[in-house]
């Protein structure tokens, strides 16, 4: 898979997906306790892992309660060392092996009537009394445990259970996860799919992982791929192929980490709107602050320029001038005297830029365009503007956008970064711009491989689907993810070409397409959520298409995305199912459990809502810090897609969406966003759709409904918490899983429907 070269595997195993602890109250009648923080810490050091994991409880209860605080050791995991503290304190936790543990968890099931913990039964558990915890009384639990990693094949899938919706349905105050990287050999790809992490890579041989939020009801677990490997670059090959299926694949691509002596020398222009709109929301002093951020960036050997607009166009210097702390110093003393004036004058201010170029240079030309508004003077016809810059730009300079505020042309600053190989950013009204534009500038002062180019060589193994369709420029620190499909098994050359200061170079691996591999079950909706980003994004941008949007939707019933044209499609069929079986439910007489949408935010156990307000959390006109699943379905539109393409759309309520104007708005700040993270294979979560392994449960009819069900299929029927029910669990332990989802679920397994449903009060 790999050329001949030293290979270090940064290991975490897979099985450690579901490493979370909970407590579990003894008292029947008392409420459970609450999760307040959840912290996880984990030192990677080469092949040996310490996690520490710390959290912080609540009694909500008005009297004096006991509870037992649980832990489950992770299939397959070897633990060393297992530390715990209640308050400081250390405590010895009684290790319980997997029929005792079971025994437990079944019990925890029927007396929460939730089957959420389902998953847990057969794993060994640690366990700890905890007494007493006063009326209202905080309990800390941190615990450390250590252990030997393996490696498998170059990259290895790393999951924690930070998922607290099967615990506590309560948002946590705070949720963080860190996570220390220390390799031997040269760490390439640092990825993950789940979250939206900052990564810092201070040189090969380390990095730091980090995540956290606020007022937050975590309801996916984090998930970290991780690779090392010695050359410039490096390429790491993940698939899933099912018996008799095409296959899924992701190609990691990810330079070394480059010093700014080896920085590719640029030219830079920064372009800063200075019309009068940027009085408002103190727009200007934020643009000041990043145009001086960017002059920090220039590396000895650039040469830069600033050029600013409004009605007029000004440049500070007629022509690029050689970075020098003198030179440094003066741009900042012109970027002090910018003052807010006039109108918006966009295809003046990009001419400007472009032709500032230098003919037959070997070194990238960047213009990183800041502005908060769409053009009001000169051309103001954003096609005609694109098209403007398409045949100025003979040099294929790069134009990095950087859309400040709300009052934003969003289409117009997106299609010009995406049309000539730059990067989009934005910053609202209420963020840290310093903390935003870090990344940004990070890749933004690094270029390492221009024009970069992906070919797949040879035959034998058919490749398809591919995304990203075209790759950019390299940055430092920046890890490219190829997401595909494959036909049957075998090898195929992988080369990454594109030029350094105008030489061509050529990087080469072999890939090992498997023939069977069923390791890496989250790579399909990877690839999946990463089309349906790339699809929306052109719609978006381009207008929308019919084979586009039929395929759209399509993708996103089969793997359970959240779209603008399916996030109201799997209601609308639940709807239809309870109507065509006259209250029966599609599946016969499957019952109904407890209404879980009688009372606002009080769903039933082990049941959600298919689209939940976040309001049900958090206080009318307060809302959660973090963008989890929740705030992904409330920040999708009802209808066809059409808002969504025009960038319009309402966060807290579906039925309610406010046009903010062609391509603008908040809507389309958020459009934008969102279009990048599904393209990343992040996101597109649903609280109607729940991806288990490679299955795809819907929501309707009161029941889970995987997405494999078809009439005429041999089912057998299973009431909820019998003992039929948990001996089904013990028969066949991959059913656990599945039978997690909820109280009523139906689910095709092994060529059977297994019918869960919960048994109807008797009538008095």
């Amino acid at each position: 898979m790999r050329p001949a070269l030293s290979v270090f595997i940064l290991a975490l195993a897979a099985s450690l997906s579901r490493a979370q602890g909970f407590m579990q109250v003894t008292d029947p009648n008392a409420s459970q306790m609450t999760l307040k923080t959840h912290l996880v810490d984990v030192s990677l050091d080469n092949q040996v892992a310490t996690t520490t994991v710390d959290q912080v409880f609540l009694n909500p209860n008005g009297f004096q309660i006991e509870a037992t605080y649980l832990f489950p050791v992770p299939a397959g995991a070897s633990m060393e060392k297992l530390s715990m503290w209640i308050d400081g304190k250390e405590q010895e936790a009684e290790l319980l092996e997997s029929g005792k543990a079971r025994g437990i968890y079944e019990a925890i099931v029927r007396s929460r009537r939730d089957p959420a913990l389902l998953e847990f039964a057969g794993s060994k558990t640690f366990r700890l009394r905890v007494f007493p915890i006063n009326p209202g009384e905080e309990k800390r639990v941190k615990l450390t445990y250590s252990e030997a990693l393996k490696g498998d094949s170059g990259v290895v899938e790393y999951k924690y259970g930070l998922s607290t919706a099967k615990f506590s349905r309560a948002p946590l105050s705070e949720a963080r996860v860190t996570v220390k990287v220390t390799a031997n050999v040269a760490l390439k790809s640092v990825l993950s799919p789940s979250h939206s992490v900052d990564i810092a890579r201070p040189d090969d041989h380390h990095a730091t992982v980090s995540w956290e939020a606020t007022r937050v009801a975590p309801d996916r677990d984090f998930q970290l791929y991780l690779a090392a490997q010695d050359g410039d670059f490096g390429m790491n090959l993940v698939a899933q192929r099912g018996a008799g299926e095409d296959g899924y694949f992701m190609m990691l691509l990810a330079p070394r980490v480059v010093t700014k002596a080896e920085a590719i020398r640029r030219d830079v222009c920064f372009v800063v709107d200075c019309s009068m709109s940027m009085m408002d929301d103190d727009r200007m002093s934020q643009a000041k602050k990043a145009l001086k951020a960017g002059l920090q960036t220039l590396n000895p050997g650039d040469r830069f320029n600033i050029v600013r607009f409004s009605t007029e166009v000004t440049k500070w210097k007629d022509s690029l001038v050689d970075v020098s702390e003198q030179l440094i110093a003066e741009a900042n003393t012109f970027v002090d005297t910018l003052k807010a004036r006039g109108a918006t004058n966009i295809s003046e201010a990009l001419e400007v830029a472009l032709v500032m170029a230098p003919d037959q240079s070997k070194r990238p030309y960047m213009v990183l365009f800041m502005t908060d508004g769409a053009p009001t003077i000169g051309e103001t016809e954003p096609d005609k503007i694109v098209e403007f810059a398409r045949k100025r730009n003979l040099t294929k300079a790069r134009i990095f956008t950087l859309g400040v505020g709300f009052d934003l042309d969003v289409r117009l600053l997106d299609r010009l970064a995406g049309e000539n190989h730059g990067l989009r950013q934005y910053v609202t009204p209420t963020e840290d711009l310093e903390t935003r534009m870090a990344a940004y500038y990070e890749k933004f002062s690094s270029p390492v491989l221009a024009d970069a180019e992906l070919k797949i060589d040879g035959s034998g193994v058919e490749i398809y689907d591919l995304y990203p369709k075209r790759l950019s420029d390299v940055f430092k620190g920046q890890q490219i993810a190829v997401y595909g499909r494959f036909k049957e098994g075998g090898q195929r050359k992988v080369r990454l070409t594109g030029t350094v200061e105008g030489e061509k170079k050529e990087f080469a691996w072999s890939a090992d397409f498997p023939a069977s591999s069923n390791a890496h079950d989250s790579i399909p909706r990877l690839w999946a959520v990463s089309k349906v980003g790339h699809l929306m994004d052109a719609m978006r941008l381009n207008g929308e298409q019919e084979e586009l949007k039929k395929e759209v939707i399509a993708l996103a019933k089969e793997f359970g995305i959240v779209t603008p044209y399916t996030s109201y499609l799997v209601l609308e069929d639940s709807a239809r199912v309870v109507a065509g079986t006259g209250g029966g439910g599609r599946f016969g007489d499957l019952e109904r459990p407890r209404d879980a949408f009688e009372r606002k935010g009080v769903p039933a156990a082990g049941q959600e809502p298919p689209a939940e307000d976040p309001a049900i959390f958090f206080p009318e006109g307060e809302e959660s810090d973090h963008s989890e699943s929740a705030d992904a379905d409330a920040g999708k539109m009802k209808g066809d897609g059409a808002d969504f393409l025009n960038g319009a759309g309402g966060r807290r309520n579906l039925g309610k969406v406010e046009a903010m104007g062609v391509g603008g708005g908040s809507g389309g700040v958020r459009a934008s966003r969102e279009a990048d993270e599904m393209k990343g294979g992040r996101g597109g979560d649903s609280k109607a759709a729940k991806r288990i392994g490679d299955k795809t449960f819907y929501f309707g009819a009161g029941a889970w409904r995987d997405a494999d069900w078809k009439e005429g299929m041999e089912t057998v029927k299973v009431e909820y918490l019998s003992e039929e029910y948990f001996k089904l669990t013990q028969d066949k332990p991959e059913l656990a899983k599945f039978f997690a989802v909820g109280e009523a679920v139906v689910v095709v397994f092994e060529g059977k429907v297994y019918e869960v449903s919960v048994k109807a009060p008797a009538t008095k």
